[in-house]
């Protein structure tokens, strides 16, 4: 019985490895700001990166990574969308940094959101 728990474990896996594995290369595709010069492998490698970096933001703590779009070109990223705070921007960067592959990083498309107003007119 034991067997068949380790074998199924097994197989789940390797589809899920499948699964992951062709998340980068849908993602290349994506990217049609890829200048035409590129090749394959810095295609693929681009969209690990842009993986990676997606994955790093996800599982940080203080950042809403889902407010936040990631493009990579030639190693260099590109983050777009909004921050809570500058903090936050602050923060996306310096992880985007550390992610392995990651030449540059451009976030002069990270907006910070306006933070709402503390007191509401109620009129009284």
């Amino acid at each position: 019985m034991r067997k068949h728990s380790l074998i199924r474990n097994s197989v789940i896996a390797a589809g899920l490895m499948v699964a992951f594995a062709a998340v980068p290369f849908s993602q290349v595709m994506a990217q049609d700001s890829a200048p035409a010069s590129q090749t394959v492998p810095e295609k693929a490698a681009d969209g690990l990166i842009t993986t990676k970096i997606k994955s790093v933001l996800a599982t940080t703590k203080g950042i809403k990574s889902t407010d936040i779009s990631v493009t990579t070109v030639e190693g260099a990223v590109t983050l777009s969308g909004t921050a809570t705070s500058s903090k936050e921007k602050a923060h996306v960067v310096r992880v985007t940094k550390k992610v392995k592959g990651v030449k540059s990083v451009d976030a002069s498309g990270v907006t910070v959101a306006a933070a709402p107003a503390s007191g509401s007119s109620s009129g009284m």
